[in-house]
């Protein structure tokens, strides 16, 4: 299978995940990683922050097999990822969501085709409230006129309050403290896509370097309200169920609702390499790209809070790139 088809396929697997059965836990199929030799050299990764410590958690285990390459990890945001694959200074290039037209024409223009993406795990975007906001859940068109200045998604007024909400009491007048990802995260420009319905940011917004930011800031802040993805959560912030329009019914971000499709801000994690097509995997990409694949791999995965990929996936994408 070509890149661009599997991309393809990928890309409509990923709008529905339905095709993918059993993937809400580690798929038993998937195989044993085995050590092998003439494996050494540096490994960098430059990209996603979303993704900057599941890449660590893959370094350390993947050192455990090859105590002698070095991995060197930078995770300032996926726009970051491109061009360093484009220029070569990266091998392993991280993105929490797919590259632009733009970015894949840039480095077919330096190298001959295109980049190769690896699905390797599927996350949730979470929208964030400070744990103490007594909040049930939001419709997506009320996130938009919450962070949007266009509100594209339909909502018929600007919110600037919890009561426009349903909150009551203190919370009726309260306004809103609204914390973002920086104009250079994926996970903004997913955020954007498929909350705001490609519509524009309020000024009013704290834009964060990080995730973590994101997340510390709604902690910190009793009318905060921000996203990032499901694995930054933590006791400080509730993780608000959403509805796909007004009325429906709130779905929560479980595991099992991003992979029946229904949580609807479910998302592809990538990593994007320099993959040649005439040419084979050096043995030290080669064997990243098995483990990622393997039980090893997909294990770590699901301890780092995302959804795990099946095997049959998995086994896809390396028959596609000739690894046995």
């Amino acid at each position: 299978m070509k890149f661009k088809q599997l991309i393809t396929t990928l890309t409509l697997v990923a709008a529905g995940f339905t095709s993918i059965p059993g993937i809400a836990e580690v798929d038993p199929a998937l195989p044993k990683y085995e050590r092998v030799g003439g494996v050494s050299g540096n490994l960098s990764s430059i990209g996603s922050d979303t993704l900057n410590n599941l890449m660590t958690l893959w370094a350390e285990e993947f050192n455990k097999f090859y105590p002698n390459v070095n991995v060197q990890i930078q995770g300032a945001g996926s726009s970051t990822a491109p061009p360093a694959l484009t220029q070569g200074t990266a091998i392993l290039a991280p993105m929490s969501r797919a590259m632009r037209d733009t970015e894949i024409q840039t480095f077919e223009a330096a190298h001959g085709y295109a980049p190769y993406a690896l699905p390797v795990a599927i996350d949730m975007l979470a929208v964030y409230v400070n744990k103490d906001n007594p909040i049930e859940g939001l419709s997506l068109p009320e996130v938009d006129a919450i962070f949007s200045a266009t509100r594209r998604c339909g909502y018929p007024e600007d919110i600037v309050r919890w009561g426009q909400v349903g909150l009551t009491g203190s919370w009726a007048n309260r306004d809103f403290a609204l914390y973002s990802r920086n104009a250079v995260s994926g996970t903004y420009g997913f955020f954007k896509d498929n909350a705001l319905c490609g519509g524009d940011f309020k000024a009013s917004i704290n834009e964060q370097p990080g995730s973590s930011s994101v997340v510390q800031g709604v902690t910190e802040s009793i009318n905060g309200i921000g996203y990032s993805g499901i694995g930054y959560r933590t006791s400080g912030v509730k993780v608000l169920p959403l509805a796909v329009e007004q009325g429906a019914p709130f779905i929560e971000a479980k595991r099992e609702n991003a992979a029946d499709g229904s949580y609807p801000l479910s998302r592809y994690l990538y990593v994007y390499i320099n993959k040649n097509p005439n040419q084979e995997l050096t043995p030290l990409a080669r064997e990243f790209v098995k483990m990622l694949y393997s039980k090893t791999g997909q294990e770590i995965v699901h301890r780092d809070g995302f959804v795990p990929l099946p095997n049959a996936l998995g086994q896809r994408v390396m028959a596609d790139l000739g690894i046995n």
